[in-house]
């Protein structure tokens, strides 16, 4: 499996933001474990790959991101 990079920026902006509201719905609101998920999102947003975007060959960066421009 390759796990280069292969999320963009505005992807891991989103994917940072809705695995926080996510992980706080654990705690406060919802309390259910969809928090698991948020966890997921969180680490993937912050890492900046996904494997089941490597599985499917997607990858959301920009060509300026691509060749390290942005």
């Amino acid at each position: 499996m390759n796990l280069k990079n292969n999320v963009g920026k505005i992807d891991r902006v989103v994917r940072i933001v809705l695995g926080l509201l996510l992980i706080g719905n654990v705690f406060v609101g919802l309390q259910s474990p969809l928090g698991w998920i948020g966890v997921i999102l969180l680490l993937t947003g912050l890492f900046g790959t996904c494997p089941l975007y490597s599985l499917l060959k997607v990858d959301t960066r920009t060509t300026g991101e691509k060749v390290g421009l942005k």
